[in-house]
């Protein structure tokens, strides 16, 4: 009954997814073998025309182009070092400010033995703030490449030769804390910190960040990285904490997070290469878990912008029962193959239901008795139906950075594709847990991991509720395929209110697609995604399940 993993395109290929002191030593040894100059393409024989070396870097051109970079760096001539990177401009403000802002003093940088074009560093020292001092070292490094236009060897200037964990706009600072540590609890009051929940990491940076100063709490003395600010706001990163010169009076910041599920949550992405869950309550919203593997990094599960492939036909089973085109037990066929906008479609194996049900074709998830209704609906009718049932791209306030979803509007064959949670359809755990959620409560509850009441944030509201047959319809589909469907495996001996969907999402260059898998049991919600694992059921279905048990 496997049915989802390949939808499959015929005839043709179409985008369907988609002031410094210190001592200076230069360590290893270099090439002493002159470069061979090269004549440029456009001279001749015995023309005036200047010769640009070309080829690789030599050992002794990296060595001296780095030797001469970190002695103008650490003498305090932003402008010589600068004037050897490929963007002096840039380069000459960041190296003027750097010190300044991080409050150093005294500092050493110390090469390390380079690895063809890449020269490892250390960078050691003083910092110093109102009396208050502490040293400081750390390890970056630098890469060398030719100038195209001139052939001399350059430092590759980004804000990681500052410091390895800068990124474009960031600042490193040292000074009071732009908010006060905080002391995150769950909603049992249990405390919540990167040392017993790695997966958190993150999230209680964001959490500091906004909700710091609404706390009782004290800031402190710190060396921190300023994150600049994201175009996106679900992109934001939180600021950094590197060094404490002084501790801050921590304050007490409830969330909707529960310990014990965040725990399974851990547990279950654990050891996977790559792989992010989150857990709400369906009822109100509440995030409970939010994890991912690896522990720390970009935090997928509520930030990520994936297709959620088979996942998706919880909203397309909405909208085709919301206008009349089936029902459960409607006779809904499911073929081998669907033209749709002139590409052929089929599903995996070239399987068919030519006589089922559509409860059937659900939880079986056959492709095609989705994308064989795309002719009967207009570009916006998915679009519509995700947003305004399912809140999907209603700029949700979750406290956190979080992307809230994107069914965009398409035609023809994206649309179809769409269906099947393909196209531009873009999501993460979060937005997809919450599709699971909504079936459950009957209606759209925002997401949110700390009170509004705490800022009079506004939650996002969905224009409508569903209909009370398409709830209805969509719990008894779910079911099935909880009970006999493509999530069967995973959902066995599960009891209570339970339902299920599976899927598999097909990434470009990918030999195995994405792994989805979300489920409700009673008043908790799950989803997971696994990425190059293969089929949902098998591969994210044990990390939502062992959510929903320890549950």
């Amino acid at each position: 009954m496997r049915r989802e993993v390949k939808y499959g395109l015929i005839g043709g290929s179409v985008a369907l997814v988609a002031g410094v002191v210190g001592g200076f030593t230069l360590f290893g040894g270099s090439d002493e073998s002159s470069p061979q100059e090269v004549r440029s393409a456009d001279s001749a024989p015995g023309d005036n025309s200047p010769k640009v070396q070309t080829g690789p870097l030599t050992a002794k051109e990296v060595h001296t182009t780095t030797q001469a970079f970190l002695t103008a760096w650490q003498s305090g001539d932003a402008a010589k070092a600068a004037a050897l990177t490929d963007s002096p401009d840039t380069a000459k403000s960041a190296l003027e400010t750097f010190s300044k802002q991080a409050k150093f003093s005294k500092v050493t940088l110390t090469p390390g033995k380079a690895t063809g074009d890449t020269v490892p560093y250390t960078v050691a020292a003083q910092i110093g703030f109102k009396g208050t001092t502490a040293p400081f070292s750390y390890r970056t490094s630098m890469d060398v490449q030719r100038d195209t236009g001139t052939g001399k060897p350059r430092i590759a200037w980004k804000a990681s030769v500052l410091h390895p964990d800068l990124a474009k706009g960031d600042e490193l600072r040292t000074g009071e804390a732009e908010a006060p540590p905080i002391k995150a609890v769950d909603r049992n009051g249990t405390e919540l910190t990167p040392a017993s929940h790695p997966a958190l990491t993150g999230v209680l940076e964001s959490l500091r960040d906004k909700y710091g100063d609404k706390t009782d709490g004290k800031p402190g003395v710190e060396l921190f990285i300023h994150r600049a600010k994201a175009a996106k706001a679900a992109e934001q990163q939180p600021d950094k904490t590197l060094k404490v010169l002084s501790k801050g009076t921590p304050g007490t910041l409830k969330t909707t997070l529960d310990a014990k599920l965040q725990t399974a949550a851990e547990n279950a992405v654990k050891g996977k290469k790559a792989a992010s869950t989150t857990a709400i309550k369906p009822s109100t919203g509440e995030i409970l878990a939010i994890a991912n593997s690896p522990a720390k990094g970009f935090n997928v599960a509520t930030q990520g912008s994936l297709a959620p492939g088979s996942t998706m036909k919880i909203v397309t089973a909405a909208m085709l029962m919301d206008k009349g085109l089936t029902s459960p037990g409607k006779a809904h066929p499911c073929p081998k193959y669907v033209t749709v906008g002139g590409w052929k479609f089929q599903n995996l194996d070239k399987s068919e239901i030519p006589k089922g049900t559509f409860a059937q074709s659900f939880a079986a998830s056959c492709n095609n008795a989705f994308i064989s209704q795309a002719e009967k609906l207009s570009d916006d009718d998915l679009t519509k139906e995700a947003r305004d049932v399912f809140g999907i791209g209603l700029n949700w306030q979750t406290g956190i950075p979080s992307f809230d979803g994107n069914v965009p509007v398409q035609s023809d064959a994206q649309m179809a594709a769409s269906l099947i949670g393909q196209g531009g359809v873009r999501m993460n755990p979060l937005n997809v847990a919450t599709l699971a959620a909504t079936v459950r409560a009957g209606s759209f509850h925002q997401p949110y991991i700390v009170s509004p009441s705490l800022d009079n944030r506004t939650l996002a509201k969905a224009p409508r509720a569903m209909k009370p047959g398409t709830a209805a319809g969509l719990k008894s589909l779910m079911r099935l395929t909880a009970t006999s469907g493509t999530a069967a495996e995973a959902m066995s001996g599960i009891g209570g209110d339970i339902g299920a969907k599976t899927g598999s999402a097909e990434v470009d260059g990918q030999k195995k697609p994405n792994a989805w898998f979300t489920a409700y049991r009673d008043d908790l919600a799950a989803s997971a995604v696994v990425p190059a694992s293969g089929h949902g059921g098998s591969n994210a279905g044990p990390v939502v399940r062992a959510i929903l048990n320890a549950g």
